[in-house]
């Protein structure tokens, strides 16, 4: 009996009047930069986790170890283009974030701060602009070293750079340098390395607390391969002042979030706080 009074119910739902949903008009975000804002080791996966609405495509190309100069030669840059001309979005927006790696000295990636990081900003504006989506400009998140109690802010001037080149173009910016360097001066070095990949070790905590930080640790040996049939990537983390753990990256997320609701009021609507 009750099977049959289910099939009846069906029966009429199918008889009932339709209609059809309304086409959605979705956003996507692309976000372009390094391993501050990269997987794993930035801010980019938890904006997209957790501050974007389901009506928004996230994507998240930060790439780890990569400058102005060394994400166009790569191809990342091509990769993130095609992003932005897929269609059928309301408006597609670029965030692009570089900075600590231009100031490197590794011969593939280095650029000279005052000329040529200037002109790589405009030229990946100009292609953004040139794809039909919108460039947003962000300034590079501060490193957490102190000295006598104070942040060294290494990417001040780099950050300069770009807030020239949003000014002169006319681009939303993001000041993440900025907003960052006052939170974290305001908590200070020793509530500052919670924000890393691991915990300090005691001596590094123990420095961190007289408020002067220790030189970063070398990166950990690469672990061996995995074997088996399961996933095999792997992710190797460590404690230092640029990297961002699970808290890290939270907490930078949402300086991202009420930064870019500020310079960019068309998203509003679509960012979670």
């Amino acid at each position: 009996m009750a099977a049959a009074v289910l099939l009846a119910g069906g029966a009429q739902a199918q008889e009932c009047d339709r209609t059809d949903a309304e086409p959605i008009a979705p956003y996507k975000i692309v976000l372009v930069g390094d391993s501050t804002m990269a997987p794993h080791s930035g801010w980019g996966g938890a904006f997209c986790a957790k501050h974007v609405k389901s009506s928004v495509a996230c994507v998240n190309a930060g790439r780890g170890g990569r400058s102005t100069r060394s994400y166009r030669q790569e191809g990342s840059w091509d990769i993130a283009l095609a992003e932005a001309r897929v269609p059928g979005y309301r408006a597609t927006y670029v965030l692009i974030q570089f900075g600590h790696n231009d100031q490197s000295s590794q011969p593939e990636r280095w650029t000279d701060e005052t000329i040529e990081f200037p002109a790589n900003l405009r030229r990946f504006v100009g292609d953004v602009r040139g794809a039909g989506a919108i460039p947003v400009l962000v300034t590079p998140l501060t490193r957490r070293d102190f000295k006598d109690g104070r942040l060294k802010n290494t990417l001040a001037s780099w950050s300069d750079q770009v807030r020239g080149v949003a000014k002169a173009l006319d681009v939303p910016l993001v000041d993440l340098n900025a907003l960052s360097a006052r939170q974290i001066q305001e908590m200070g070095a020793e509530t500052a390395t919670k924000l890393a990949q691991v915990p300090p070790s005691d001596t590094e905590l123990a420095a961190a607390r007289a408020g002067t930080t220790l030189p970063a640790p070398p990166t950990p040996p690469t672990p061996p391969p995995i074997e088996g049939n399961g996933p095999r990537g792997q992710v190797t983390r460590k404690f230092d002042y640029t990297h961002l753990g699970d808290i890290g990256a939270e907490v930078t997320a949402r300086l991202v979030t009420q930064a870019l609701a500020h310079a960019v009021p068309g998203l509003r609507s679509q960012l979670i706080k």
